[in-house]
């Protein structure tokens, strides 16, 4: 060996050297090839709930609330694609709570403030509270992960996705019920944000899957119902 060689060799020996003594990572695999497929199809939910946001924002919330369940839709597509290919990871967990801030709690808080309360005051409040309670809900699922119980996983506490349904809910009741007040959105919202953050055990199961489909499939039809008047077909 070259004596060029061997300096270039203990350079690079000293270099990590200090490098690992103050706690830094010259040697790491680079972030992005971590990602498997199923982050990537992540990717789409961020899409499509950003998308929401814009779209509340810019006064289409009936267009954002369809852009909110194309988002579910893929949040629910790549706990599949993770499910068939066995890709699990401390990462992955990670991805999708920072995922599902912006593709249900950013555009549910947005919908309170733009168009459920009329009063700046209170949604300015309801929103705070769904975004602080879901964020700290996130939190605690990349911290804890899930439970188990009789081989059956449960989210500790009720999902953010519990949360955007009462949203949404509150949404269309406010379009189409005259005496919906922004009391009973208060009452209504309220109590679901210290629930995400509570022991109550949320089941992983296939009627609760379907379920969540079927009022996904209901909301997208009010939703266009409100757009257009009629079902477009």
């Amino acid at each position: 060996m070259s004596q060029k060689n061997q300096v270039s060799g203990k350079m690079r020996t000293w270099v990590r050297t200090r490098a690992a003594e103050h706690g830094w990572a010259v040697d790491r695999e680079p972030f992005l090839t971590r990602l498997d497929v199923a982050d990537w199809v992540s990717m789409g939910a961020l899409f499509f709930g950003w998308t929401a946001a814009l779209l509340v924002l810019s006064g289409d919330p009936n267009w954002g609330i369809v852009s909110m369940l194309v988002a579910f839709g893929f949040d629910k597509l790549d706990g599949a694609v993770a499910r068939h290919y066995g890709l699990t990871s401390d990462l992955g967990l990670q991805i999708d709570s920072y995922i599902d801030i912006f593709a249900y709690l950013v555009p549910a808080a947005l919908l309170l403030y733009t168009d459920i309360v009329a009063n700046p005051y209170l949604s300015t409040v309801l929103g705070f509270l769904v975004l602080a309670f879901g964020g700290l809900r996130l939190v605690r699922h990349s911290s804890e992960g899930f439970g188990e119980d009789g081989g059956t996983a449960y989210y500790t506490g009720i999902t953010v996705v519990h949360a955007n349904v009462v949203v949404v809910g509150n949404y269309f009741a406010a379009a189409l019920l005259p005496f919906w007040s922004p009391l009973l959105v208060a009452l209504t919202v309220l109590p679901t944000c210290p629930l995400m953050v509570s022991n109550y055990r949320s089941y992983k199961t296939d009627g609760g899957h379907l379920l969540v489909a079927v009022l996904g499939l209901v909301a997208t039809g009010l939703a266009l119902v409100l757009e257009f008047g009629s079902l477009p077909l």
